[in-house]
């Protein structure tokens, strides 16, 4: 990783380092924001990649703890230069297989976690030159393995949260009830009221009874006009255009 790669990008009082193949997009933007952490609470993020999730978290609230689970050493090196910039010592960079993360001195202790997963299966999808962007597309551990990692990390009554395709809703139920955690609230995001959705975000309870709120969709802004959501979203981050990227 070339140090001329990379990019400061300020996200509020606080910011991190990105580059072409270590970057966050408005799917990551949206998963932080659906995700918000109370204050006090223990949290980790699966995947964090850049770690955008994990520095959005504490620039608008106080959890207490927060952990960056990431496999990737280089991104690794890149979110420790971010929290060193930006003074954010509550986050505590684990780098690991996701699935080892769940150790007895871990099991049942966290109040929420978030995954934002590749989105498509392995060997499908769009292809990059780039190792880590095909690492952030294709699957390398399939999602009920994911689940039962989250489950396993989260107290009863936490909460997982995750952000997907549509065309993957299906089994993501599935393998979150298999796994203990039950899905309870589900949010389409879409360009307008009459387009297909692109992406879902999704609350699901550790050991919650069955039951699932559907909510209105949001909507992506038209011609500039944001709405009080919009503008909650990207507090702190400013961009030309709200979109959805499939990675």
């Amino acid at each position: 990783m070339h140090p001329a790669e990379e990019r400061w990008e300020p996200l509020g009082p606080a910011g991190v380092f990105t580059t072409p193949a270590y970057r966050f997009t408005t799917d990551t933007l949206l998963l932080a924001w659906f995700s918000q952490p109370k204050d006090g609470e223990c949290c980790a993020e699966f995947g964090s990649g850049c770690g955008a999730i994990p520095v959005l978290w504490c620039v608008r609230g106080a959890p207490a703890r927060v952990f960056a689970i990431e496999q990737q050493a280089d991104a690794c090196r890149l979110l420790e230069q971010s929290v060193r910039k930006s003074g954010l010592w509550q986050i505590e960079i684990w780098p690991g297989d996701l699935r080892d993360f769940p150790a007895a001195d871990r099991r049942g202790r966290f109040d929420r976690i978030a995954c934002n997963p590749p989105y498509f299966p392995a060997g499908s999808g769009p292809q990059s030159p780039l190792l880590p962007r095909r690492l952030a597309r294709q699957e390398a551990c399939p999602f009920p393995e994911i689940a039962r990692a989250a489950a396993a990390s989260l107290r009863w009554g936490g909460r997982f949260f995750l952000c997907q395709r549509p065309d993957r809703l299906c089994g993501i139920l599935t393998a979150l009830h298999e796994s203990g955690l039950e899905p309870k609230r589900l949010r389409f995001v879409q360009k307008d009221a009459a387009s297909a959705p692109r992406l879902f975000l999704l609350e699901s309870l550790r050991g919650g009874k069955p039951g699932l709120r559907v909510e209105p969709p949001l909507l992506l802004p038209q011609g500039g006009a944001d709405s009080p959501e919009w503008e909650e979203i990207y507090q702190g981050y400013q961009k030309e255009e709200p979109s959805c990227p499939e990675r």
